[in-house]
């Protein structure tokens, strides 16, 4: 009994140990953004764009597995260029922004694959509809914002999702089911 309770210190104090050894990063909302891409008929690409969101980065340089990432994305700052889509997509067809708000994406997982790339799995809440998604991302610069003087660090992504699994499938197959996101974050350490 007194060698679990042993290792059970050991661990809590290890695992705080990790815990305390990540930075925590705050999203520069004028500075992320989320394009998704999707086929029209066959005729077009089609895109739009989330952009202005928040969240944060919890950044462990020498362990980035035990990193973690967590965003909030107001549905109502789509922007797809047209305003009639536009409507269209915050209304019930698609992400019903009266009753679901916002777009969520918690890190649960993080693979380091490179020196600056890791696939970071997490779970994507749309539409009141939450799936793991897995993004493909790389670290694109860690150092001294030259205006805010201050650590920045700054990331691009990217995944494909299926909108019909989040309750968004009318005219699938005819539209593409299958949307390209690509993302692209600074944040700043607080």
């Amino acid at each position: 009994m007194r060698k679990l309770i042993s290792t059970s210190i050991v661990s809590a104090l290890m695992m705080s140990g990790s815990a305390l050894a990540a930075d925590k990063y705050v999203l520069d909302a004028s500075h992320s953004q989320a394009l998704f891409e999707y086929d029209h008929l066959g005729f077009s690409t089609t895109y739009g764009m989330f952009s202005g969101f928040s969240g944060e980065i919890m950044f462990d340089e020498a362990n980035p597995a035990a990193s973690s990432v967590n965003v909030n994305i107001d549905t109502k700052s789509l922007i797809t260029g047209w305003d009639a889509r536009t409507e269209h997509f915050l209304g019930p067809d698609f992400f019903d922004a009266s009753a679901a708000p916002t777009v969520t994406f918690t890190s649960t997982n993080i693979e380091v694959t490179g020196d600056d790339t890791a696939m970071i799995t997490g779970d994507l809440t749309m539409n009141g509809i939450t799936k793991p998604v897995t993004l493909d991302t790389k670290l694109n610069k860690k150092g001294e914002h030259p205006r805010a003087k201050k650590e920045w660090i700054g990331f691009d992504a990217s995944t494909t999702i299926v909108r019909s699994e989040f309750d968004m499938g009318l005219a699938a197959p005819f539209v593409g089911d299958e949307v390209k996101l690509n993302i692209s974050v600074e944040a700043s350490k607080e």
